[in-house]
């Protein structure tokens, strides 16, 4: 029996639109702390803000986006966003102050908090039910890749060229998701009356309660992940692994660029419990690895585990959180669960701020395998324990 048609212009299309719409965020954020402090004299906490404040805007953009793409469609959403996010490009060339600046970031974290929301929807909505797992992971790749390369292409133009690179770069690449998304054909999705009862509840329209239990999940498990983005650069330099500190993750991209297309297959085979309880083991293996490292081989290896780990889990979960909610609220679906994960990723650092002046470095990575394996037991409760009904169910 022939296959469902996953590579169609849609997902391809969706896929490239949210690329490079992630590049431009990744490249930016490693850039705009020392783009304040050079241009307006800013100090490090503040432009450490003006780099971060984009996370608080994005998580505004889904909370509304989630809500809304239902009634307006996912395309007009994308399309809205990504004017938001062209316009805000061309003021970064404007002398505008390191306030006018961190109004800059929220609004345009706001689009792209609208954009990559309706991104992740369109998607979900084009995939075919049997390849759900294979779709998500070839998506979020998407994500991964724009994580490794972003920051690189955003250091190297500033070495380069200077700052106003970057913000020609960041317009570029606004005008081509532009382009690519106008001509997309979008599945319009009527919403069920039955599925939208209890839709003037605030949690209600804010989140989708299918999605909320795996999204807990991953709250849990991404300040694991939190840890690794924000001091891997410092606690490399601390073992004395400095050169080798931006390596990992490269070495990480490359395992989760490698293994996603297959683990996601398995998913739709085998159910999500086949990749998500090695994925958390190892994931844990990974951390302990991180934690006692003392030689390059060591330090790259828990990048490989980690990648084997928290890659896979990370993609497994969005595309359970796809799985389990009717079609038409999938917008809704998509924004809950990036809305945990970003919150994961935003308070982690400074969770564990408090911790490692306390613990050290070693200490605190230590500490988050405690905390993945919490995630795991979480992930048993409120998930694992029912999946191989839910794929009885699909099958």
């Amino acid at each position: 029996m022939e296959r469902e048609k996953l590579w169609t212009k849609a997902f391809t299309a969706t896929s490239i639109v949210n690329f490079v719409l992630m590049l431009s965020m990744y490249l930016l954020l490693v850039t705009m702390a020392g783009y304040a402090m050079e241009t307006y004299g800013s100090t490090t906490s503040m432009g450490g803000f003006v780099a971060s404040v984009f996370i608080i805007g994005a998580l505004i953009g889904r909370l509304y986006a989630g809500k809304k793409i239902t009634q307006i469609g996912a395309k007009r959403i994308l399309l809205i966003g990504i004017f938001i996010f062209i316009i805000m490009s061309f003021i970064y060339y404007m002398a505008i102050g390191v306030y006018g600046l961190i109004v800059v970031r929220v609004v345009q974290g706001i689009g792209l908090g609208f954009a990559t929301t309706a991104t992740g929807t369109i998607v979900s909505q084009v995939i075919p039910q049997s390849r759900n797992g294979e779709g998500i992971s070839y998506f979020s790749i998407s994500i991964v890749l724009s994580a490794a390369i972003g920051p690189l292409i955003g250091i190297e133009l500033v070495q380069t060229l200077g700052y106003t690179s970057i913000f020609i770069f960041s317009t570029i690449i606004g005008l081509i998701s532009l382009l690519l998304a106008l001509p997309l054909q979008v599945p319009v999705i009527e919403a069920d009356e039955s599925t939208e009862k209890g839709r003037g509840s605030i949690l209600n329209q804010l989140f989708e309660k299918n999605a909320i239990p795996i999204s807990i999940v991953l709250l849990i498990v991404a300040l694991g992940y939190a840890g690794i983005l924000s001091f891997i650069t410092s606690y490399a330099e601390e073992i004395g692994l400095a050169e080798v500190g931006g390596f990992f993750f490269l070495v990480y991209a490359v395992v989760v660029l490698l293994t996603r297309p297959f683990t996601g297959k398995l998913m739709d085979l085998k159910g999500a419990n086949i990749i998500s309880y090695p994925g958390l083991l190892l994931f844990a293996a990974g951390m302990l690895l991180l934690a006692i490292a003392n030689s390059v081989f060591l330090f790259l290896l828990s990048a490989v585990l980690i990648g084997l780990g928290y890659g896979n889990f990370q993609s497994c979960t969005q595309a359970i959180a796809i799985k389990l909610t009717p079609i038409e609220r999938m917008g809704l679906a998509n924004s809950t669960y990036f809305i945990f994960l970003d919150f994961a990723l935003g308070i982690g650092p400074l969770l564990l701020g408090f911790i490692e002046p306390v613990l050290g470095y070693r200490g605190m990575y230590g500490g988050l395998v405690v905390v993945i394996l919490v995630g795991l037991v979480f992930y048993y409760i409120l998930h694992g324990r029912k999946d191989a009904e839910l794929l009885e169910i699909e099958k």
